[in-house]
């Protein structure tokens, strides 16, 4: 989850209060607030953030373009699952675009106008929601195809049609999630942000409403899922349900690792801006540190996405090897030697499909 904008306050290095001029010397100016320095939380994002969205944005470019590029040119459209993951790895290659600005906009002043800032907001927002909301139709796709197999086969005819119509509702869903950032969002301090200085009230709504549909109902969605197709796996006696678990459980350790440190520091963030703020500069500062890292790490889900999604299936990996041949990135005496072999060992899981346990 996930662009923290409590950076992009109009209080960016220091926090100065006004003070009138009171001509009395015996006034006590203990009553008035300290400075609060956020000068060594600047230089550190001067270094960290460049560096590490440097390593999400190639890496997440490269996994995405792959999935895509593999999709389209082996037309592997086939299943519900593969129309969501093509769409899934659109939204991450959307959202990996957008980070060279973010990274900019973090370290120095913003100076592509009001309506490139707003246009970013909305490919954020809009990438974050598709790319959650896939994320809880995959759940539930394989949830179907799983634990209600019989049914699931029934309607196999009809799926790939309604998963594209779905897919098409995702993203307009999540545009619509997106437009209340696309409406308060402005240049404000020289910095791209949703925010202003005199409107708290609606930093915290747009939080709240980001760790509610972002991050808290893609979470239960999931949970419910993977736990019924877990269970259902536990009962079968397939030589692939072990294979199948460890699948099933990378998938939620991927997002919990990537989703849960940031969504805590945000909803405390959240519950410390509708309190009113603190006067704790230490307590600020080191929640401005956190805000940061546990970011970095929530992006990493774009890079990640790709391997435990779809690069787990015995076909797209296959596909994959093939289109790398196909560009001259690989040898054919490789090509055999990485497929043939793995491919006698692995014949029976080896479908038209994706791995059929794969989530």
């Amino acid at each position: 989850g996930q662009f923290h904008e409590e950076h992009f306050s109009i209080c960016e290095d220091y926090c100065i209060p006004f003070y009138p001029d009171y001509s009395t010397s015996d006034f006590n100016y203990e009553s008035f607030p300290e400075l609060c320095v956020k000068q060594s939380n600047r230089e550190f994002r001067l270094w960290f953030i460049p560096s590490f969205y440097s390593i999400i944005f190639f890496l997440g470019l490269t996994g995405n373009l792959l999935v895509i590029l593999t999709s389209i040119s082996f037309k592997r459209l086939k299943t519900m699952t593969d129309v969501y993951l093509l769409n899934l790895s659109f939204a991450d290659l959307l959202f990996t675009l957008s980070l060279p600005f973010w990274a900019a906009n973090s370290v120095v002043e913003w100076v592509l106008g009001e309506l490139v800032c707003k246009a970013m907001h909305v490919v954020y927002k809009v990438s974050f929601y598709s790319s959650m909301l896939l994320l809880c139709s995959i759940s539930v796709d394989r949830y179907f195809a799983i634990s209600k197999a019989v049914s699931a086969h029934r309607h196999r005819a009809q799926a790939v049609f309604w998963s594209k119509v779905s897919a098409a509702l995702i993203w307009i869903t999540a545009f619509i999630f997106s437009t209340p950032e696309m409406k308060y969002t402005v240049v404000n301090n020289n910095t791209c942000t949703p925010f202003t200085s005199d409107n708290d009230q609606l930093r915290v709504s747009l939080q709240a409403s980001q760790i509610v549909l972002g991050f808290a109902i893609p979470l239960l969605v999931m949970s419910v899922c993977y736990s019924s197709i877990i269970k259902t796996l536990c009962q079968a006696r397939s030589f692939e349900r072990n294979k199948a678990i460890k699948v099933i459980l990378a998938v939620v350790i991927v997002f919990l690792v990537c989703q849960v440190p940031y969504n805590l520091v945000l909803f405390w963030s959240t519950v410390i801006t509708a309190e009113g703020g603190t006067n704790n500069c230490n307590y600020e500062n080191s929640l401005l540190y956190a805000t940061d890292i546990t970011q970095c790490v929530a992006f990493f889900r774009c890079c990640l996405n790709p391997f435990v999604y779809a690069f787990v299936g015995v076909k797209f990996r296959h596909d994959l090897l093939k289109l790398l041949k196909d560009f001259g990135c690989m040898s054919q005496q490789r090509f055999y030697r990485y497929t043939c072999g793995r491919r006698r060992s692995s014949a029976a899981t080896d479908t038209e499909t994706t791995t059929t346990f794969s989530p």
